[in-house]
């Protein structure tokens, strides 16, 4: 049984030569990845490539259920390994990570990845996207030579003066809410662990979302959502409400709306014993 559970899934033998099996589980940055052992070592010379080709499943490290462990970023390794699959990048249509994914690219030694996601120098020393690069030539083609041509320059003026804030100052609601416990003994006195927060979540417009609370958002249970949608399975990196006002307050939300639901409990069937107090609490901000 522990020979079993050394490859993680080793009913189906890969290749003779290898030490590895066919099958592989992965924990990368606490996301669990289940591929082939052909698809890790699908690029040559990329750090992949090094671990499960030149050394042994003994030199990796593990979690506490045998899996090999990675610390990176969980989210976007699901794009590195539909890279390694077929060589081929599909992204969605809305991917604002893409100098994030640059970045695990570039560890993982995946050059032909990290190239195609760098981005395009014009003459003019300006970094332009692919997709900016269409619509310019679209409205060229529209408004004629002589008008396409003021027509890209307006752009590019109008480009270069719009402020990415001004973009991201639209008005919406945000919802914060978590859920806390907190104990009150034989004496009514609040235990010291008044307010234990489990978890921060985070209701409204993924765009708003995002522009308030960047890289703390937790986006792993409701990846790839589109700027316009909603969503209401976001939450927090941390727990601590205070940060989280902080954040709306910085970017214009004011809060407009409270709701606290809360039930009791005994801790055991004797009634003297402490109660426990678990409650529901939801913060509604708006920002005009």
């Amino acid at each position: 049984m522990a020979l079993a559970d050394t490859e993680r899934g080793v009913s189906n033998c890969g290749d003779s030569g290898s030490p590895f099996s066919e099958i592989i589980e992965l924990n990368v940055g606490g996301q669990v990845y289940v591929t082939r052992h052909t698809t890790l070592i699908a690029v040559p010379d990329s750090l992949l490539w090094n671990m499960f080709s030149k050394k042994s499943p003994k030199e990796l490290a593990r979690d506490s259920k045998g899996r090999f462990f990675l610390d990176r970023d969980g989210f976007l390794f699901r794009y590195i390994l539909d890279y390694l699959r077929d060589l081929n990048l599909v992204l969605p249509d809305y991917f604002p990570e893409k100098s994030r994914l640059q970045r695990e690219a570039d560890f993982f030694q995946l050059r032909d990845l990290a190239k195609r996601l760098s981005p395009r120098v014009s003459k003019d020393n300006s970094i332009s996207e692919e997709i900016s690069q269409s619509d310019t030539e679209e409205g060229a083609q529209q408004c004629g030579s002589s008008g396409g041509i003021e027509t890209l320059r307006a752009m590019s003026v109008s480009g270069a003066m719009r402020s990415p804030s001004l973009d991201s100052r639209k008005s919406g609601y945000i919802t914060v809410g978590y859920r806390g416990s907190y104990t009150i003994g034989r004496d009514i006195q609040t235990d010291a662990k008044f307010r234990r927060v489990a978890r921060i979540t985070v209701c409204g417009k993924t765009a708003l979302a995002k522009e308030v609370f960047g890289d703390t958002l937790n986006e792993s249970r409701d990846p790839d959502r589109p700027p316009e949608r909603y969503t209401s399975r976001y939450y927090l990196k941390y727990n601590f409400l205070e940060q989280a006002f902080d954040k709306l307050t910085e970017v214009g939300f004011h809060m407009v709306a409270c709701s606290s639901t809360g039930t009791c409990a005994y801790t055991s069937n004797d009634p003297n014993e402490d109660k426990i107090w678990t409650s529901y609490t939801e913060y509604v901000f708006c920002r005009d």
